[in-house]
């Protein structure tokens, strides 16, 4: 089941079913209205991604026609596939890329990164999606990409372990953790970790997949999918991975996330960047960066293609 947030011109957005390029509407204008909601329809659509199965689409069809009900996904504007998530936790969680950056200093990974999952905490407000224009950060000279997939928290949880997060996974989605690196370098000297370094802005989508489209692609690890990762500069590619590689599994970021804490319903938990997923590492930090106007494309196997151009600076 892939799940998008859409809209045409002359109607607001609101969330439906995406079958081949076709989409199937659905009454709800975002989809933390489908996680969290009560209704019928909502319940038949969780029950079904709970089930790990797609299901009978005239089941959860509802002010659909079979001649008005389906558009055409060429003919609409594809949104961040939800727009207020509670909270938006990113992690560092494939080693290559740790390995990577630490190099470009000429160090080695610190040994506390092999204890425990590590992450921060991104904004929740300043979220782009397929197509979307993003703003060049006005105190940077040096903007990258980063390469990554996120999943949606579909269930209330607390002290989730890694073995049962799938449980708790309602899809997965590509994310792009946009990262203005001149800035990111002076923050983390302070201790505190990145923050406007990132928080201007992050993109998701182009919509949600479910894990009932996954099936097929398990590794064994909770959460974790052999889907290969590419990135992409004005049609040069410049990344390749694959999920498969990553260390810590999604089942141990979301156990983690979750210790001591309770994590609720439509929370975004990101995987960290794939290794060779960014500039910096491709680059050892020199550059060049980012420069407005560059197209820049991520895809991963089955999840899409997410696309974004860089805007003016200032």
């Amino acid at each position: 089941m892939r799940i998008l947030t859409f809209s045409t011109s002359d109607q607001a957005p609101r969330v439906g079913l995406l079958v081949g390029d076709r989409v199937v509407p659905l009454p709800y204008k975002d989809v933390l209205e489908i996680i969290r909601g009560s209704d019928p329809i909502s319940d038949r659509i969780r029950k079904l991604v709970r089930a790990r199965q797609t299901g009978p689409l005239s089941s959860i069809r509802t002010d659909a026609t079979p001649t008005e009900g389906y558009l055409s996904l060429s003919g609409v504007k594809v949104h961040p596939p939800i727009f207020w998530p509670p909270t938006l936790r990113d992690f560092c969680a494939f080693e290559q890329h740790n390995a990577n950056t630490h190099a470009n200093q000429k160090q080695p990974i610190p040994p506390e990164w092999y204890a425990f999952p590590a992450y921060y905490f991104s904004s929740p407000t300043a979220l782009y999606g397929q197509g979307d224009e993003i703003p060049y950060p006005k105190i940077s000279e040096a903007l990258d990409y980063e390469l990554e997939i996120a999943c949606i928290i579909g269930r209330e949880g607390r002290d989730i372990p890694p073995e049962q997060a799938e449980e708790y996974i309602f899809g997965f989605m590509i994310f792009n953790d946009w990262s203005a690196r001149d800035v990111e370098s002076q923050e983390l000297k302070i201790g505190l970790g990145p923050a406007k370094s990132k928080d201007f802005a992050s993109s998701i989508g182009p919509w949600i997949i479910t894990l009932d489209e996954l099936s097929d692609r398990t590794t064994g690890r909770p959460g974790v999918y052999d889907l290969e990762m590419v990135a992409r500069i004005n049609g040069v590619v410049r990344s390749r991975g694959n999920l498969k590689d990553i260390f810590y599994s999604f089942g141990q970021l979301i156990a983690r996330a979750s210790t001591d804490v309770t994590l609720y319903p439509g929370e975004i938990i990101a995987s960290g960047t794939v290794g060779s997923g960014c500039l910096l590492e491709l680059t050892q930090g020199k550059g060049p960066w980012l420069q407005p106007g560059d197209l820049v494309e991520l895809e991963v196997e089955r999840m899409g293609c997410l696309t974004n151009r860089i805007g003016k600076k200032g």
